[in-house]
């Protein structure tokens, strides 16, 4: 869309800054109106709740997420509805000019930036009353540190961007946790509940409140089923007995008891006399009808196929968890493959022994060599029959024929390419056709 590198040169926050400054973007009205969603896993779909509990209250609500999947347009809707070409376009001229006029004074920007600040045009253009920003890396540098927001989250911490983000998890929670710039509270993820010690003194400098998930945001009586999962959610006087949520995994019930938490925080902060109101309602409204796909998504039900983009080893081992809580262990085939700049001995450590059956593949987008994930996947099962499908087109062939002729089930699992690939190309669609950024 824009042409310039993914990112800038060195940390963005001041030619951001005066980035926004210089489309008028009323940073007030932008903190006074947003959150912001950190983590390692977890992050889309929590915006997406978040955003869709938001909508349902009756807020004029913007979501920015990335990366997107099918669209570029994904990453910016208003009122759950993806900006248009037609929207875009005047917007991206605006942004250029900015950008033009700030590179003669030696600014150099990256594309990221600019879609971000584009985001923020939109959503000041449109009049939203809640806007929910999902973090690209970390929080410290990230774009949405200039937010401001005061009421933040850190979904879950993992092994990612170590060169980036820093060598412990300790490390990658303090920069994720700093995109709460201004003080205010950081909601964290269950998986962050062995961190709480360090997190309570890395936040007390900056005055940040800490709440986690299972502690001071209390979930329990979980049950799920294919169709949807349910449980009991608590937060100070806020008690909602039986809530229903439509995205599969049992992971997802971590994200939706922060996206909840985030929306009541927001709400007591911003409209305080609303707050009693109708707010349950639309929790459960928002949560029964949110859709986000590449999550333990359906794509198709004869043979039954199901997708998922998680590409960090804790977040491939919950999708799993929640694959086989939801359809059951029994009859699968795994379609696997990573990208090239991922640990592949890690990802098929973390599939490989729940499946018989496993066809190793490569994606087009970054694909690494299918004949190294099929050594991996041996060393991680060596009792499991491994086929290589060369090409994504193989591999969707492959399994399919095997999944009808042995009545079994498809799993396509290792990374966002493959799983989105394996989609487009098993709905008829071309891969090469697929743009990522």
């Amino acid at each position: 869309m824009f042409d310039l590198p993914k990112y800038g040169d060195g940390i963005c926050l001041a030619r951001l800054a005066a980035l926004l400054d210089t489309l008028a973007i009323d940073r007030a009205w932008l903190q006074r109106n947003s959150v912001v969603v950190t983590g390692s896993n977890g992050k889309g779909s929590t915006a997406a709740m978040c955003a869709a509990i938001g909508h349902a209250y009756g807020q004029r609500t913007g979501l920015f997420t990335s990366p997107h999947l099918f669209r570029f347009n994904e990453r910016i809707q208003v009122g759950g509805i993806e900006i248009d070409d037609g929207a875009l376009t005047p917007l991206k001229r605006q942004v250029e000019a900015a950008i033009a006029d700030l590179a003669r004074r030696g600014e150099k920007f990256g594309a990221f930036e600019a879609l971000f600040a584009l985001a923020c045009l939109h959503f000041q253009d449109s009049q939203c009353d809640f806007i929910v920003f999902e973090a690209g890396i970390g929080g410290r540098y990230d774009p949405v540190r200039l937010v401001g927001a005061r009421t933040t989250c850190v979904t879950s911490v993992d092994y990612e961007h170590v060169a980036l983000l820093g060598h412990s998890l300790e490390l990658i929670a303090s920069d994720k946790s700093d995109a709460c710039a201004a003080g205010g509270t950081i909601i964290y993820g269950e998986n962050c509940r062995p961190l709480r010690a360090h997190l309570a003194e890395f936040n007390r400098g900056p005055g940040r409140t800490p709440l986690f998930v299972r502690d001071e945001v209390a979930i329990g009586n979980e049950t799920r089923s294919p169709s949807a999962q349910h449980f009991d959610y608590g937060f100070g006087d806020r008690q909602f007995e039986h809530v229903e949520l439509n995205l599969p995994g049992a992971f997802q019930v971590n994200n939706a008891a922060i996206a909840i938490t985030l929306f009541l925080l927001w709400l007591q902060g911003n409209q305080p006399r609303r707050a009693a109101g109708d707010a349950e309602a639309a929790i459960r409204s928002g949560l029964r009808n949110v859709r986000w796909p590449g999550r333990l998504e359906i794509i198709q039900r004869e043979p039954l196929t199901v997708i998922d983009v998680g590409h960090t080893p804790d977040g491939i081992r919950q999708a799993l968890r929640g694959l086989i809580a939801t359809h059951g262990p029994g009859g699968w085939i795994l379609v696997t493959g990573t990208s090239r700049d991922k640990k592949a001995d890690e990802i098929a450590g973390a599939l490989a022994p729940a499946f018989d059956t496993i066809i190793c593949t490569a994606a087009h987008h970054k694909g690494a060599d299918p004949q190294a994930i099929a050594a991996a996947a041996r060393r991680g099962n060596p009792t499991a029959n491994v086929h290589v499908g060369a090409t994504m087109a193989d591999a969707v062939r492959l399994s399919q024929e095997m999944a009808r002729a042995q009545k079994r089930r498809v799993y396509v699992a290792g990374g966002l390419f493959l799983a989105i690939e394996y989609a487009t190309v098993a709905k008829g669609g071309r891969m090469e056709e697929l743009d990522f950024f």
